[in-house]
């Protein structure tokens, strides 16, 4: 076995939609390898790792196949030694018939990156089939009188093989009077002539029998016998001649049976039965043909279709024999004409499926395209649909590679259904379509996404234990484990919030819950962020911010800050004897830890010890005089009053108020009589004064805590707003004005100014909301902040 290399030239055109693209010469270096027919199968033909200069074991890693266009699989590739075997044994004659040199193509396909590279396989012809003769018996009708060395033309034996080993000789039994004379036609093979030596007499020898034998040059020669068999007639010394010796004619491959191919003519100058003219088909170039002539009028027609991928050309011999046995021969040469009967056909060689997404450009598949046509009718055009992200690439004589011309999405579409269109340049035009599913694999490239850009979250105070307050959702464009999606509270930086403690998050729906009941005078709103994250390779995260308010309930009594009912000597309010109709005697203050309409405060007096003498303004707690005091009023006087909330239901608080009725309260402020004073009323007047000082030392001080805790309550505010992002609307000072809005005693804000009233030894605060720290208030009175 001989391996060879040679660079065969090859031109291609490449037609892409509606424009031919001429592609240029590409020199391709072919591997060429000989072997004998009948080769066993398993016989090792060549070795291609070797022979390509690849390193054992690449051609696998590859992904190497061996591509037959057109041919049965001969060979097999073991991919892993690199070793090209025989995988059947192989018959020339029925591969290649009469076409010689016999040379079949294959090609080797690499991946990673795609090559190619032509592999032809030369199979040299054996001496394995004998010479045959179309008949066992050959009829020769021969006058008496022809002259020695007149020829007569015999059938030819058929031999499938070629060149050396195809018919070489003929040869006749030793006779007196004839010998063969061996002739060779166009195509080189011979054909034998029977040339006559002495003239015959019919009266003396009627019929003769010879054996013609056919001889091959094969080694061992081979051969083949048939009779000839010989009648010795009464002269006709006129053959028939034909008009033409040579008749060329064009039959498209597609005509009807029975059609007219030509009509042959020969004349006879005798006259008679031996001037009739009959014409047969003598013997053409292969052994069956699909043609049949009429003996009488020489119209030779389509017994067979035509194909002329299968045979392009035909020689037929035509014989004209008279009454009287002479004849002659002329040739018809039939040239089949091409038509584009056959649609172009598409084998896929590799695919790739699924495809990921966002990839560069990625080899989807490689095919081939081939025409048995030829021309116009070969030639191909490849396309696919225009509004698909894919490119047709040609790269190997007639093979392309199906590439994607940018990354894809998955998210935008998941498959793409590709029709590879295939279109001969025939009239008519014939087409093969064939489909590629591709599927876009998915790549973890989408964060989750919320379906709210921040959360606000609604529950009441005093809530149950593991109550369902919301549900965050976030949703992932991608598919699989990519777009499972666990849910989870992010760590939060306020040191002051117990996050964990509060909230607890399932991991797998978003379902918010609190762990425990809240408080609304102790916590009013909190935020929090809750984070998204899915399952993919690297995982992809979000978060969203969450804020809880707690809706306040009326679960707190209203508390009462003046006078203190927990002191450990009751509180003693002065009245002067002489005050007018309307004063102020004093103001109950109190206020309520919740909010909105349950901290809206009236106030009633309930019980007093003169009840026609005092009087409760029910929105500000003032308690004043209803009429003029009178010498039989009782010193000393008693009042329980009511402080009730507006919420449902109401909560309420009582306040015990103690009076004292004394003459010189207001002396300083009224005109003093000219009366001669004793040392009793030195003492009393001394002791009234004792009790102005202890009384103005007493509201300096409760003054000057309430001013110190308004102060600190509205720090703590600020703070915990800057650190929350929930602000709640707080209180603020104007000079020396108190502005309190949203709880107290009233039902709106109002702003109070804190003096000392002229007509009157009492101080006398007036404010809505005093504040003071919760230190100072009993748990069931909490503030409402």
């Amino acid at each position: 076995m001989e391996t060879a290399r040679a660079k065969t030239p090859q031109q291609r055109q490449v037609v892409f939609l509606t424009i031919l693209l001429l592609l240029g010469e590409a020199g391709t270096e072919a591997i060429r390898y000989s072997m004998q027919e009948e080769t066993e199968s398993g016989y090792l033909v060549a070795n291609l790792a070797k022979d390509l200069g690849l390193k054992v074991g690449e051609l696998a890693t590859r992904g190497a196949r061996i591509h037959h266009r057109g041919n049965k699989e001969l060979l097999q590739l073991d991919a892993e030694t690199g070793n090209l075997l025989l995988k059947e044994k192989p018959d020339r004659e029925e591969l290649c018939g009469v076409t010689e040199p016999c040379v079949l193509h294959f090609q080797l396909i690499l991946k990673n990156p795609v090559q190619f590279f032509q592999t032809d396989l030369q199979l040299t012809d054996i001496n394995d089939h004998s010479p045959e003769f179309l008949h066992r018996e050959m009829l020769l009708k021969i006058p008496e009188n022809v002259q020695p060395g007149s020829v007569f033309p015999l059938k030819a034996a058929q031999d499938s093989d070629i060149g050396s080993n195809a018919v070489q000789n003929y040869t006749v039994n030793p006779n007196l009077h004839f010998h063969v004379v061996i002739h060779s036609r166009a195509d080189g093979r011979k054909y034998p002539e029977l040339v006559l030596d002495r003239a015959l007499d019919r009266e003396e020898q009627p019929e003769l029998t010879l054996t013609l034998t056919a001889v091959d040059g094969g080694s061992p020669p081979r051969s083949g016998t048939t009779t000839v068999r010989i009648e010795v007639v009464d002269i006709n010394d006129n053959a028939p001649q034909f008009v033409q010796s040579l008749y060329e004619v064009q039959v498209p491959e597609n005509s009807p049976l029975g059609a007219l191919v030509v009509m042959v003519s020969a004349r006879d100058l005798d006259a008679g039965i031996h001037g009739n003219v009959a014409y047969s088909l003598f013997q053409g170039g292969e052994v069956s043909q699909p043609f049949v002539i009429d003996a009488v009028t020489g119209e030779i027609r389509l017994s067979r279709e035509l194909d002329f991928e299968v045979t392009n050309h035909y020689n037929i011999e035509i014989a004209a024999t008279d009454g009287g046995g002479l004849s002659s021969k002329c040739t018809v040469a039939v040239r089949v004409l091409d038509v584009n009967d056959n649609a172009p056909e598409l084998t896929i060689s590799t695919l790739t499926n699924p495809i990921p997404e966002n990839s560069p450009e990625t080899v989807v598949a490689v095919f081939s395209v081939f025409d048995l046509d030829s021309g116009d009718n070969g030639r191909m055009v490849c396309s696919i649909q225009n509004d698909l992200p894919f490119l047709l690439k040609p790269t190997f004589e007639n093979y392309y590679t199906l590439v994607t011309e940018g990354p894809l999405d998955r998210e935008n579409r998941a498959e793409y259904n590709i029709t590879i269109t295939v279109t001969d340049m025939g009239t008519p035009r014939l087409t093969t379509q064939h489909t590629i599913t591709v599927q876009v694999s998915d790549v973890n490239d989408n964060t989750p996404t919320f379906n709210q850009s921040s959360y606000t979250l609604f529950v009441q105070e005093n809530n149950s234990p593991a109550l369902h307050i919301g549900t965050i959702r976030a949703t992932d464009s991608d598919s699989g484990s990519n777009a499972h999606i666990t849910y989870s509270l992010l760590p939060t930086h306020d040191p002051q919030l117990p996050l964990f403690s509060l909230i607890s998050i399932n991991a797998d729906n978003g379902q918010l819950f609190a762990l425990r009941a809240l408080d609304y005078e102790t916590l009013q709103s909190f935020e929090f962020l809750v984070g998204a994250k899915d399952q993919g390779s690297p995982a992809l995260s979000s978060q969203v911010v969450v804020c809880v308010h707690v809706l306040d309930i009326n679960d707190n009594a209203p508390f009462v800050l003046y006078p203190l009912q927990n002191a450990s000597a009751p509180c003693v309010e002065l009245l002067p004897r002489a005050a007018e109709p309307g004063y102020l005697v004093t103001k109950v203050v109190a206020v309520d830890r919740d909010s909105g309409q349950n901290a809206w405060l009236s106030f009633q007096l309930l019980k007093a010890t003169e009840p026609g003498l005092f009087s409760v303004w029910a929105h500000n707690g003032e308690v004043r005089t209803s009429r003029l005091l009178s010498e039989r009023d009782a010193p000393k006087h008693r009042l329980l009053l009511l402080v009730k909330d507006n919420g449902d239901p109401p909560r309420s608080a009582s306040v015990t108020l103690h009076v004292l009725l004394v003459d010189g309260f207001s002396q300083p402020y009224l005109p003093l009589p000219e009366v001669v004073r004793g040392p009793a009323q030195d003492n009393e007047d001394l002791l009234t004064l004792y009790l102005v000082i202890a009384l103005a030392s007493v509201s300096s001080l409760f003054l000057l805590s309430v001013l110190l805790f308004v102060g600190v309550r509205l720090c703590r505010r600020t703070r915990a707003a800057s650190l929350r992002g929930c602000s709640v609307p707080e209180g603020h000072f104007s000079g020396h004005l108190v502005d309190v809005s949203g709880a107290g005693t009233l039902s709106q804000s109002y702003q109070y100014e804190v003096c000392l009233t002229g007509d009157s030894g009492t101080t006398d605060f007036n404010f809505l909301k005093p504040v003071i720290p919760s230190s100072l208030i009993p748990d069931t009175y909490m503030l409402n902040s």
